[in-house]
């Protein structure tokens, strides 16, 4: 079973992304900071990072540069989701090492597929 850390602080999102993804056969974690993703990753490493951008006391962007600087966690697929959808933004969170990077709204359906895809299945 696939370990996945599901990162935002908006409450609805978390719900639905953490439904779907425990229908379709992920062990959910749920953070709604970065600090809280850096918190599970003392203890785990998990297959899969979904990391909002704009959230409270670490952002999206500080934690993908914690993540990315730890030799343990070099496979760790990240993908950013953010309301952030200007090309730069997209642009940044790429070339600082995600794996993928959707934007807001998306379709669960898709973004699932797209996770699928990363890891070749």
């Amino acid at each position: 079973m696939r370990k996945i850390i599901i990162a935002d602080d908006e409450h609805k999102i978390l719900m639905s992304l953490e439904y779907s993804f425990k229908k379709n056969g992920y062990d959910v974690y749920i953070a709604r900071d970065g600090t809280e993703v850096l918190d599970f990753l003392k203890t785990m490493v998990p297959d899969v990072i979904l990391l909002d951008i704009m959230m409270p006391n670490l952002d999206g962007y500080s934690t993908l540069d914690i993540i990315r600087q730890d030799e343990k966690l070099k496979d760790v697929k990240v993908i950013f989701l953010s309301a952030k959808n200007n090309p730069r933004d997209i642009e940044k969170g790429l070339e600082m090492g995600a794996d993928a990077y959707v934007t807001k709204p998306y379709s669960i359906k898709k973004l699932i597929q797209q996770i699928e895809e990363i890891f070749g299945e």
